[in-house]
């Protein structure tokens, strides 16, 4: 299975958490298949809202959550 990333963001109400005011409103960059185009996707989005403190972007490791079982690289390589 390739480690699919999900990139999306929107408007929080409070930006210390990742709690969404409209989940209708959310922004739904893309999938992507490693997490470096993931991050590259969060990147310019972020950059898009960066004078607006409300938007926050993320990237999901959907691979995580699909496969929980298999470890995390132990490497300290980001993206596992």
């Amino acid at each position: 299975m390739s480690k699919l990333h999900l990139v999306f963001g929107g408007r929080v109400r409070d930006p210390q958490t990742l709690e969404f005011k409209d989940l209708d409103t959310i922004d739904i960059v893309g999938l992507f298949p490693d997490y470096t185009s993931a991050e590259e996707a969060w990147r310019a989005a972020a950059q898009r809202t960066v004078d607006d403190a409300e938007m926050k972007y993320v990237v999901v490791h959907l691979h995580r959550l699909l496969e929980p079982e298999i470890p995390l690289a132990t490497d300290g390589k980001k993206g596992g």
